[in-house]
């Protein structure tokens, strides 16, 4: 039997879905426009992931519970993730900061905002829902969404993009 939702938990969905709609095209739009091979990667492989989000807000919008992956797909990703954006956050690499392409580092600024932004979006549409079993369907999704930002992070910091302070 279909979930049925209120007024404000479907609303909060189709704007979700508007969300991963954008993400999957900003990153496939950036993979295109990106200099750095290894960025290209990391913007092809999230535009994938957000392609699987779009899939899975689909689904409850229909009222279908989709189950999410475990820890083995989150450490997975992680490891991918590290692959990606050049290892360890500890180790930098021998790039000088201001060599880094210019461009890149404005895609990598925007997409970052981006994930900060959806990722805040899902955690009040968490606490606005009343299945728990959506609840943690959309949670899964959030994670996903903070390591997509930590990746972005990483690869800013590695090629010295991103200096914290």
């Amino acid at each position: 039997m279909p979930i049925q939702y209120s007024q404000k938990e479907k609303s909060l969905l189709l704007d979700q879905r508007e969300h991963e709609e954008s993400c999957v095209d900003k990153y496939a739009k950036y993979a295109n426009q990106a200099q750095d091979v290894q960025l290209k990667q990391l913007f092809n492989s999230y535009s994938a992931k957000e392609q699987e989000h779009l899939n899975t807000i689909n689904q409850l919008l229909i009222g279908q519970v989709p189950s999410v992956g475990g820890q083995q797909s989150q450490g997975q990703q992680a490891q991918n993730q590290q692959q990606m954006t050049g290892g360890n956050q500890g180790q930098m690499t021998s790039s000088v900061q201001g060599t880094y392409n210019q461009e890149d580092a404005k895609l990598c600024k925007d997409m970052l905002m981006t994930e900060k932004y959806v990722s805040a979006a899902y955690n009040t549409a968490i606490f606005e829902f009343r299945d728990t079993n959506v609840r943690q369907v959309l949670n899964h999704i959030q994670k996903e969404e903070q390591q997509h930002g930590e990746g972005i992070f990483q690869y800013m910091q590695s090629k010295g993009m991103y200096q914290v302070q």
